[in-house]
């Protein structure tokens, strides 16, 4: 049988390394004129059309997408698909947003069918705005992992969930035990753990919710599984640290808990991270651990302002992805989250470009979970995940759009004035997933 073919052409970016660490022509490859092709699902050849064009089977003529830009799928670090009925809602901060909001909607997922729906609406926003991985947050409920993991099979996606763990500090309704958590977790895990392009991320919720039982627990279950992800929340919010303390008062810091219980490695994501102290970040990076930076929910519940220069250190870097965390976060897109990152980095005095923007969202949340040998960039052997960014989306973006002097000033008017809109089309693994003039495809 011939293997499937996807021929797409259209000016081209991705990313080989990370620009905040190396110089602009390692880090990023422009291509003016590109062509992409891809067999049964994955990227084959990336480069310019007059010099790839050879290679198109005869009498197949490439998808072509002119004036548009063509790059790899984003990626979403830090999200909770179980909150996207809850977005806009107004809250105080953190902790009274959880109780008053979260935790209410959050029960609602006991009942699989209402789990299967939100699912099937939590994947359509991720394809009509681009995305294509995220790591998410599930609840305590195992169906609700489950009505995931299927929803993203049959579209194929490539997708990191998993059950919350949380034994103390939450409704009733909400809690499972050190023991009942770890079993339902293993279940889970050997359910859909590398089945199709699902992988499983063991899920403390956040150190204030799990008792040093359950904290042992979830490090056994991971050193069982050493190739899952592991996801938890940490320092978002200064209220939330002194939670922390108090409930641990023998260890250094809130880092530090998930330190003591072996918590900390690659393949790990923390969200936040706003409040993180030098000497944390510097743990971190040594760990391999990375942090989810999530810029439209700091600011919607004033947690504060993530450091991406203290983050991106050369001295010691970090790993960093972008999260959009709905539901305290207020988008799906990760084009507006960009935006939230530039003005969050200006207020800093730190002008983060465009290109150090489109990593973040790319091959920087790839390289933070652990997967840039499979997605991420638009290198050859790599996943066909990529979006096509429309910059005459809008009126206002085609004027701009218009005046732009090179490829990295677009790649800025896009993150400052594209959303969902922009998205002219979403293909995950080579196959069209999205098209915006259309009717949505994974409905």
């Amino acid at each position: 049988m011939a293997p499937a073919l996807t021929a797409v052409r259209g000016r081209l970016v991705w990313f080989r390394d990370d620009p905040f660490l190396t110089d602009r022509a390692s880090a990023f490859v422009h291509e003016e004129d590109g062509l992409l092709l891809c067999e049964n699902g994955v990227i084959v050849a990336a480069g310019g059309y007059a010099a790839l064009r050879d290679r198109l089977p005869e009498g197949t003529d490439p998808v072509h997408y002119p004036d548009h830009v063509i790059t790899a799928g984003f990626v979403d670090t830090h999200t909770h698909y179980v909150q996207t009925a809850i977005v806009a809602a107004f809250g105080l901060q953190l902790i009274d947003w959880l109780n008053h909001y979260t935790y209410v909607e959050e029960q609602r997922f006991s009942d699989a069918e209402y789990a299967r729906r939100t699912a099937s609406v939590f994947c359509d926003e991720l394809l009509r705005n681009g995305t294509t991985t995220a790591l998410t947050f599930c609840t305590v409920y195992p169906q609700s992992v489950d009505a995931l993991f299927e929803e993203t099979s049959r579209r194929n996606m490539r997708m990191a969930a998993g059950k919350v763990l949380m034994d103390r500090n939450a409704p009733d309704l909400l809690l499972d035990t050190a023991r009942t958590g770890y079993d339902d977790s293993r279940d889970l895990l050997e359910r859909w753990h590398g089945k199709g392009r699902n992988l499983y991320a063991i899920t403390p919720r956040f150190a204030p919710t799990s008792t040093p039982e359950q904290l042992e627990a979830a490090a056994a279950l991971w050193h069982e599984f050493p190739g899952a992800l592991m996801h938890t929340h940490v320092s978002e919010n200064a209220g939330e640290i002194s939670w922390v303390r108090s409930l641990f008062p023998e260890r250094q810091g809130y880092l530090d808990v998930y330190d003591h219980y072996g918590l900390l490695g690659p393949r790990v994501v923390l969200a936040h991270g706003v409040h993180l102290t030098r000497v944390e970040r510097d743990r971190c990076a040594e760990a391999g651990a990375a942090v989810a930076d999530c810029p439209t929910s700091n600011l919607f519940l004033g947690s504060g302002l993530f450091r991406i220069d203290d983050a991106k250190n050369p001295r010691r870097p970090l790993h960093v992805g972008l999260g959009t965390d709905i539901g305290a976060g207020t988008t799906f897109s990760l084009l507006a989250t960009m935006n939230e990152t530039y003005k969050v980095a200006k207020l800093a005095g730190y002008p983060l470009d465009s290109v150090k923007a489109f990593y973040l969202a790319t091959l920087g949340g790839a390289q933070a979970m652990g997967l840039d040998d499979r997605i991420g960039t638009l290198e050859p052997g790599h996943e066909a995940d990529f979006v096509v960014l429309d910059p005459k989306a809008t009126p206002l973006l085609a004027q701009r759009a218009a005046r732009v002097a090179d490829i990295e000033e677009l790649l800025f008017v896009l993150a400052v004035l594209g959303d969902d809109r922009a998205v002219r089309a979403t293909y995950v693994a080579g196959e069209l997933a999205h098209d915006r003039d259309t009717a949505p495809t994974g409905s």
